[in-house]
């Protein structure tokens, strides 16, 4: 059997590999030319564990290989972003063109997959009348169907094998040939389903962190209101057996919680009142941790900050819907120098490789992503740099005693000092 998989990003990537892996000729399909010719000699531009030795000994077995358009296959997958617009709407050219693309291979006794967290009414409104333009019709000539994925970066390649997944097809036996096809490597069970549950649950499962994160963020503010430590009120409510409070934080990102419940909102706006409002609520967090700023560098001239980690989840080099660059740009707006310094992100403009060279003559260092690197920070080095020793941590992760011993004023988000 060949499978062909389109976009090898984050998700695609791994799960054309692990179709490969399971025996399967796999052939990844990518618009970018770098990203084609990596995978081919072996190699991934992608920070993820264990892949680009997992890619190497499975592109050396013969069964996967790149290229820049779809060719024939028995089943195809499209994994392609889904992002949203300015205004908050679902931009589908991505799915909509690797659709179109298939047209011309579609053959009697095919299966198409979509991979991408999707609208609702994706599969059935989008994707199935193009594809029978093809002459074929959908249920009768070939299967069609959505199976999203469950997995977060930094364990993919574990995740997508051990994972519980679902099914969701046209039809009941759409359905069954997606099942079986991921059972050549999943290793969790599969529930069968329709495509609209299937694109619904997935927004569904997000959206429920999203609206937690939210309810977590809100009593952080609340808490520095009322001279309350969040992180310790968080702990203590979550000994309680049937309560599970999130973590604060400066904002919520990646491709998937940051994005997804706007895709349930767009379909039902005067319905999902609470899933609009804490999508809001943590879109907020990077004005918030801003004005934060604003009052830790009161009377200081000219003021400069330095921040450390700009990933939108700590330890991968992933900054879709990163909050953290959303907090720079308001900073930046706002007048302040800033610079910045994560240890997995390389060659962009504006984040020193050297910590020393971020905090230079800086003013404030704000801790926006929990990176292990910043567990043991060297405050030393950092009071050596900066200008005015000021620092907020944003994800209480820091150690604030070796903070204050190098002279520090510390300030931790979801906690007023008094």
């Amino acid at each position: 059997m060949k499978v062909c998989v389109i976009g090898l990003g984050y998700i695609g990537l791994p799960t054309a590999a692990m179709f490969a892996n399971a025996g399967l000729d796999v052939v990844g399909v990518d618009k970018k030319p770098q990203i084609v010719e990596a995978l081919n000699r072996g190699e991934v531009i992608i920070e993820e564990n264990g892949l680009e030795e997992f890619i190497k000994n499975v592109v050396a077995g013969g069964h996967l290989k790149a290229a820049l358009e779809p060719e024939v296959s028995d089943a195809y997958i499209i994994s392609v972003p889904t992002p949203i617009t300015e205004d908050k709407k679902a931009d589908m050219r991505f799915v909509e063109s690797a659709t179109k693309s298939l047209v011309p291979l579609l053959k009697k006794g095919d299966l198409v997959i979509l991979e991408s967290t999707s609208p609702i009414g994706t599969v059935d409104q989008l994707m199935l009348p193009i594809l029978e333009e093809s002459g074929l019709k959908a249920g009768e000539d070939f299967s069609l169907g959505h199976s999203p994925e469950r997995v977060i970066p930094g364990k993919i390649l574990y995740e997508l094998v051990n994972n519980d997944r679902i099914a969701g097809g046209i039809d009941k036996k759409s359905a069954s040939r997606i099942a079986e096809l991921y059972k050549s490597f999943v290793k969790g069970e599969i529930f069968e389903t329709d495509a609209r549950t299937a694109e619904m649950c997935k927004l569904s499962e997000n959206t429920f962190r999203d609206v937690n994160i939210a309810f977590a963020n809100e009593l952080a503010k609340i808490c520095e209101d009322q001279g309350i430590n969040v992180w310790e009120l968080i702990e203590l409510c979550n000994k309680h057996p049937r309560v599970n409070i999130h973590q604060p934080g400066p904002g919520v990102g990646g491709h998937c919680i940051a994005v997804d419940p706007w895709f349930i909102v767009e379909k039902e706006p005067s319905l999902a009142n609470i899933i609009r409002t804490s999508r809001e609520t943590n879109d907020s967090m990077p004005d918030y941790v801003a004005s934060k700023a604003d009052k830790i560098l009161e009377g200081i001239e000219n003021p400069a900050i330095c921040v450390l980690g700009v990933t939108y989840k700590p330890d991968v080099d992933d900054m879709r819907e990163s909050p953290v660059i959303h907090l720079i740009e308001k900073l930046k707006a706002k007048g302040y120098a800033v610079k910045a310094h994560d240890p997995h992100v390389k060659g962009r403009e504006g984040i020193e490789e050297d910590l020393a060279a971020a905090a230079k003559g800086a003013d404030l260092v704000i801790l926006g992503v929990n990176h292990s690197q910043y567990k043991a920070l060297d405050f030393g080095l950092l009071a050596e740099s900066v200008r005015t020793k000021n620092f907020l941590d944003t994800r209480n992760f820091a150690d604030m005693e070796a903070a204050k011993a190098a002279g520090f004023a510390c300030h931790l988000l979801g906690r007023t000092e008094r």
